[in-house]
């Protein structure tokens, strides 16, 4: 069988070593809670590399909610919304609800694009998607 792409890896979230593990053990909104797997089920890679290794997806979240908020602005704008100091509460108002509704995505996917595209040295090992499961 072939491997998966890396779009599709990213997209759903799996390991970026052999992309058959899961980073994330439940759904982006389900009732658990955020919750990252300490080692892929696969290949038993340490998704946290090192100590305060997923601080620096606090980072890429806020880049993310900046512009999920410009988006957000715009859309309201363009669907005739003024930009008025009458309507200003309309715009804080979409602006936050659309920062709560896309909270649980930021955090998964800023850890995954942070494991997949600005981790160093970890990369797609094609042998291990051939390979069964390693026991931890």
């Amino acid at each position: 069988m072939k491997p998966i792409s890396k779009f599709r890896a990213v997209v759903e979230c799996k390991c970026p070593r052999c992309r058959k593990g899961v980073i994330f053990p439940g759904s982006a909104y389900s009732f658990k809670g955020q919750v990252t797997n300490e080692f892929c089920a696969h290949c038993n890679l340490r998704f946290e590399r090192e100590p305060g290794f997923f601080y620096v997806a606090m980072f890429i979240s806020y880049a993310m909610n900046v512009a999920e908020m410009i988006a957000v602005s715009v859309a309201a704008y363009i669907l005739g919304a003024e930009l008025t100091y009458e309507n200003l509460w309309l715009y804080v108002t979409v602006i936050i609800v659309a920062v709560l509704v896309f909270a649980p995505i930021n955090y998964r996917y800023s850890r995954v694009f942070l494991l997949h595209w600005l981790t160093p040295g970890l990369g797609f090992i094609p042998d291990l998607w051939e390979k069964e499961a390693v026991k931890p």
